[in-house]
C-alpha cells in the first residue's frame, strides 16, 4: 500500500483566526488563556481535515504561534539571557524574541529575522552564545501536540527541524564567535531525550526536517550529519522511526551525506522543483527505506498534473516497490492559502485551475489511491483533472500577443540610464537640494482602521470614486503634515490608496486574476494575500501617478514615487508555473517602466522614484553555479528595464529587505540605483564592509531601527547605530531610514521613532559640519 502524506499545514485557520487571536492578546484584548484556547482549537480543526481527507500521515509540531524555528529555541532552552532576565511568562517571553517587548520596566529588542530559504516566509534565527548550553524544556511542545492529536484519536506524526538545520540556520550573538555547528555535540542528546519522549508518548514516526541539505554545505556542516544521526538512528526500539525531510531543491550534490542516515526509516525529496534528482536518490536508498516522494507543490497554487505526476511515481515504483513509496507534498503547506472553497469570486474558467491547502490534501490521497489500487478507483477524479488541465493549457487568459511582440522588440540598450552615476548625481543633488545624511522612509505609513474601512467601502460599492479620492487625499495630506512636522527630507505620500505593495499593483495589470480569503503567513501575525499570475502582463492604464501627482502639488519636499519593482511583483505572486520566470518578470519590467515614464511626464521628474526590489535576495537560487548567475542576469535586467528610460535628473531609489547579500553583491552593484536602502537593523554593521571592498560609489541607506517590532528606539540607539555605519561608509554616502515599510505599525509608535531617527542625523550633521 502506497501511504499519502502532508508535511505541514497552513496555521492561520480559514479567516486568518489565529491572526486575530494573536493580536487581540497583543493589546490586552484577550486572555493569555483565551490565545492558548484558540491554539488548540485550530489544531484539532487542521488535524481534522487531513484525517477526513484520508491522509495517511498527518503532522503535529507544524502549529506555531509565531515561527516554526522559534519554537525550537524555547524548545532546547536556547533562549539569549537578555530575554531570560526579564522574568516574561513563557508566551511573553516568546513573543519577545519574535517581536520585542517594550512594556513597562522591559525593553529589548526582536532577534533577527530572515527569509526562510528562497520563500517569503520569514523565520527567526537561533542566536547562540560561545558557551551555549541546552535542555528539554518542560512540557515540551512536540510531544503536548502529539498527545493532543491522540486524545482526539487523530494518530500523527510530529515534525522536528534537524539538529544539523536548526544549527546552520542559527548564528553566534554579539559578542561570540564559535560557529553554531561546534554546538551540535550539546544539542543531539537533547534530541535523543525528545525522541525518547515522543516514543513514551505513543508516536512511531517522527519527521526531521533538515532543508540545508538543497544548500551547497561547508565541510563542517555536512561532517556534522554523520555523528547527529548515528545518535539519533541508533535508538532501535526506545525511538520512533525517523523519515528525514528535504524541499525547496535538490539534494544530489550532497548524497555523500545520505550514508549518515543509514538507520532511518525513510527520506524525502522535493520532486516538484527537480524530479530529475529521482534516479540518483534511488540508487542511494538503503534495502529496505522507504522514499517519500513531494510531487504536490507546497509552495504555489496550481493544480497537480495528475498524469504528469502519476508516470514520475511509476518509475519510483518500477525501483522501489509500492511498499517503499509515500506520495506527499513537496514541503509544509505553510506557504499556500488554507482552501479554495472559500473563493467565490474567483471566474468559474480560472477556479478550476487551483488548488489550496485542502485541495492538496486531497490530492495526495487521490494520488496514493491510483498507485495502490489503479486509475480505475479514482477515474472521476482523474478525468476532472485532465480536463482541468486541458482548460487552462487552452485559454485565451494566458496568451496576449502584444505582449508578446513587446518583448521580441526589446533592446539591450533599454536597459541602461543615459548617464554614468557622477553624471546624474550632479543634476539630482541640483534639483533635490539634499542636506548631509538626508532621511526618508521606505514607503508606506500605518494602515489605520479608518483606511481599511473607507477602502472596504469602496470595495463594497457604498461611497463613490470621488468620495473615495477625497478621503485618499485627506490622508495624503496627513502624511505630509505629519513628514513636515517630524522635519524629514524625502517625502513618501503614505500609500494610503495601497492594501498591498504587490497586489496593489496586479489589481491594476492585465494577466492577474485575485482572491478573496487566500492569505499566507509572511511572519508573526503578518499575511499576505499574493495575487496570481495566470497570463501574459500588460498594463491597461497609469497606476500611481494621480495620488503621486497630487502628492507632489502639496510638498514643501521631494516626494518618492513608489513602485514596486518586478522582481518582487513575480515573486510575491503565485507566479505561472507554464511559463520561465524570466519571460513574467520581463513583462512585468515593461509594465512598470511605462509607469516610471508617465510619473516623469506628470511633472514629477525632479522626484525620486522608489522601485522596491526586497525580493531580489529571495529569489536567488540557493546553490552556486550557473543557475544563480542566469538568474541574476535576468533579475537586474528586469529592474533596470523598469527604470532606465528616465531623465538623469530623476533620481531612482531601490529597496532591500535583508541584507544577506554578499555572495551575490555585484548584482546589487549591477542595478545601478542611486540610493539603495537595505533592512540592517537588526545585522552586525560589519556587514556594510562589503561596500568598501567592492569600491561602491552609489548612496546607501542601511536601515537604523526594525519596523517589525512596536517598540521605539531611544535616541541614543539610532546614534549608536549611525556611529556604528559611519566606520564603514562616507559621510557623504549615508541615508538615514528605517528598515521597511511603516504599514504595520500605529501612529504612536511611527511618529516618535521617525522623529528619534530625525535628531540623530541632525546630531551627525553637526559633528560633519565642517
Amino acid at each position: 500500500m502506497v501511504q499519502s502524506s502532508v508535511l505541514g499545514f497552513p496555521r492561520m485557520g480559514v479567516l486568518r483566526d489565529l491572526k486575530k487571536a494573536t493580536e487581540a492578546y497583543w493589546s490586552d484584548k484577550i486572555t493569555q488563556d483565551a490565545l492558548l484556547a484558540e491554539g488548540k482549537r485550530l489544531r484539532l480543526a487542521h488535524w481534522k481535515i487531513q484525517k477526513d481527507a484520508g491522509v495517511d500521515i498527518i503532522p503535529s509540531n507544524d502549529f506555531a504561534y509565531y515561527d516554526h524555528v522559534l519554537d525550537h529555541i524555547q524548545l532546547f532552552n536556547a533562549v539569549p539571557e537578555r530575554y531570560t532576565s526579564q522574568k516574561l511568562n513563557t508566551l511573553d517571553e516568546y513573543f519577545a524574541m519574535g517581536r520585542g517587548h517594550q512594556k513597562g520596566s522591559v525593553d529589548v529588542p526582536a532577534l533577527e529575522m530572515v527569509k526562510w530559504f528562497d520563500s517569503n516566509y520569514h523565520y527567526v534565527k537561533p542566536t547562540l552564545q560561545d558557551n551555549q548550553t541546552f535542555s528539554l524544556a518542560q512540557d515540551p511542545k512536540p510531544v503536548r501536540h502529539f498527545l493532543e492529536a491522540k486524545e482526539a484519536g487523530i494518530h500523527t506524526r510530529p515534525v522536528l527541524l534537524g539538529p544539523v538545520s536548526f544549527l546552520a540556520l542559527g548564528k553566534a550573538d554579539r559578542g561570540s564567535s564559535a560557529d553554531p555547528i561546534t554546538h551540535l555535540s550539546k544539542l543531539v542528546p537533547v534530541y535523543v531525550e525528545l525522541l525518547k519522549a515522543l516514543k513514551a508518548a505513543g508516536a512511531d514516526q517522527v519527521q526531521i526536517d533538515e532543508p540545508v541539505l538543497v544548500f551547497d554545505l561547508k565541510p563542517e556542516i555536512k561532517a556534522a550529519f554523520k555523528p547527529a544521526y548515528e545518535a539519533l538512528g541508533s535508538l532501535g526500539a526506545a525511538g520512533p522511526q525517523i523519515t528525514i525531510a528535504t524541499y525547496f531543491g535538490d539534494i544530489v550534490h550532497n548524497t555523500d551525506v545520505l550514508s549518515a542516515f543509514a538507520n532511518v526509516h525513510a527520506l524525502h525529496v522535493d520532486l516538484v522543483r527537480n524530479p530529475e534528482q529521482l534516479e540518483t536518490i534511488v540508487k542511494q536508498l538503503g534495502p529496505q527505506q522507504v522514499l517519500s516522494l513531494g510531487v504536490v507543490d507546497g509552495r504555489n497554487i496550481w493544480k497537480n498534473n495528475f498524469q504528469k505526476t502519476l508516470a514520475l511515481v511509476e518509475k519510483a515504483v518500477q525501483a522501489l516497490g509500492k511498499e517503499r513509496i509515500i506520495i506527499a507534498t513537496s514541503s509544509s503547506l505553510l506557504h499556500t492559502p488554507h482552501t479554495l472553497a472559500s473563493e467565490k469570486k474567483l471566474p468559474e474558467e480560472v477556479y478550476q485551475w487551483f488548488s489550496f491547502a485542502v485541495e492538496k490534501a486531497h490530492e495526495v490521497v487521490v494520488l496514493a489511491k491510483a498507485v495502490t489500487q489503479g486509475p480505475a478507483a479514482v477515474q472521476a477524479e482523474l478525468d476532472a483533472n485532465a480536463a482541468a488541465m486541458k482548460s487552462r493549457a487552452e485559454s485565451k487568459r494566458t496568451n496576449n500577443p502584444d505582449v508578446k511582440e513587446r518583448q521580441r522588440q526589446v533592446t539591450p540598450e533599454m536597459h541602461n540610464r543615459k548617464s554614468a552615476f557622477d553624471v546624474r548625481y550632479a543634476q539630482q543633488k541640483t534639483h533635490l537640494s539634499l542636506p548631509l545624511f538626508p532621511t526618508t522612509t521606505i514607503g508606506s505609513f500605518p494602515q489605520t482602521s479608518e483606511i481599511r474601512i473607507q477602502r472596504n467601502k469602496f470595495t463594497k460599492g457604498e461611497i463613490t470614486e470621488a468620495e473615495y479620492d477625497a478621503f485618499i487625499r485627506k490622508e495624503i495630506d496627513l502624511c505630509i503634515q505629519i513628514q513636515d512636522e517630524l522635519g524629514l527630507d524625502v517625502y513618501v505620500h503614505g500609500e494610503p490608496e495601497r492594501n498591498d505593495m504587490v497586489q496593489y499593483f496586479g489589481e491594476r495589470l492585465d494577466g492577474y486574476v485575485f482572491t478573496t480569503y487566500a492569505w499566507v503567513q509572511s511572519y508573526g501575525s503578518r499575511c499576505v494575500r499574493p495575487p496570481i499570475i495566470v497570463g501574459d502582463i500588460s498594463r491597461p492604464a497609469p497606476m500611481t501617478v494621480k495620488e503621486s501627482k497630487y502628492a507632489a502639488s502639496v510638498s514643501k519636499k521631494p516626494m518618492k514615487g513608489m513602485l514596486t519593482g518586478p522582481i518582487t511583483c513575480l515573486r510575491w505572486s503565485f507566479p505561472r508555473d507554464d511559463v520561465h520566470q524570466s519571460v513574467q518578470a520581463q513583462q512585468l519590467a515593461l509594465a512598470l517602466r511605462d509607469e516610471v515614464v508617465d510619473l516623469e511626464k506628470n511633472g514629477i521628474f525632479v522626484m525620486a522614484v522608489q522601485v522596491d526590489e526586497p525580493a531580489l535576495r529571495e529569489g536567488l537560487p540557493l546553490r552556486s553555479g550557473k543557475e544563480r548567475e542566469a538568474y541574476l542576469t535576468w533579475a537586474v535586467d528586469s529592474f533596470k528595464l523598469s527604470t532606465a528610460g528616465v531623465e538623469d535628473s530623476t533620481q531612482i531609489h531601490s529597496h532591500f529587505c535583508y541584507s544577506e547579500f554578499q555572495d551575490f553583491f555585484h548584482a546589487i552593484a549591477a542595478l545601478d540605483a542611486d540610493v539603495l536602502s537595505i533592512e540592517n537593523s537588526k545585522s552586525d554593521a560589519k556587514l556594510l564592509k562589503v561596500f568598501i571592498d567592492e569600491a561602491y560609489p552609489r548612496h546607501i541607506g542601511p536601515g537604523v531601527y526594525d519596523i517589525h517590532s512596536p517598540r521605539v528606539p531611544a535616541p541614543e540607539e539610532f546614534k549608536q547605530r549611525m556611529q556604528e555605519m559611519l566606520e564603514y561608509l562616507r559621510p557623504e554616502q549615508l541615508w538615514i531610514n528605517p528598515d521597511c515599510g511603516l504599514k504595520t505599525r500605529t501612529w504612536p509608535q511611527v511618529k516618535p521613532a521617525l522623529a528619534n531617527m530625525v535628531e540623530a542625523a541632525k546630531y551627525f550633521r553637526e559633528q560633519y559640519k565642517a
